[in-house]
């Protein structure tokens, strides 16, 4: 009775524990996001300050505004969009944080379809 009870504790304890969740530390700064397309890797970086968002991808620079919705979400808007589809603004959740990275949830505003990545960040 005694190893079931504690059995049942430890179980407890574990599945109440929440992953960690420091969104203001990347609140801003240098990151790298690597994402496997079509089996190759992309490596995109950025820049990001409390109001704007540097990005260079194969070798193309792009810039967003960054409307910070709380600490864990904020609104991505391309400040030069080439296409309709770049004048969606993009919704981005910071779902949980680890030491120098985070992964987060992205959808276009309005959109049900939601995409996860991961973020290390670089300084």
């Amino acid at each position: 009775m005694k190893k079931l009870t504690l059995l049942l504790l430890t179980f407890t304890i574990i599945s109440c524990s929440e992953k960690e969740r420091n969104c203001k530390d990347f609140r801003t700064g240098k990151f790298e996001f690597v994402q496997d397309i079509n089996g190759k890797k992309h490596t995109s970086t950025f820049t990001r300050t409390e109001e704007l968002q540097i990005e260079t991808y194969n070798g193309k620079t792009d810039t967003a505004s960054v409307r910070w919705v709380n600490d864990c979400e904020f609104i991505l808007q391309k400040l030069h969009p080439k296409s309709m589809k770049e004048e969606k603004a993009i919704s981005m959740k910071i779902l949980f944080t680890e030491k120098n990275s985070y992964t987060f949830e992205y959808s276009f505003v309005g959109s049900n379809k939601k995409e996860r990545g991961k973020v290390t960040k670089l300084d």
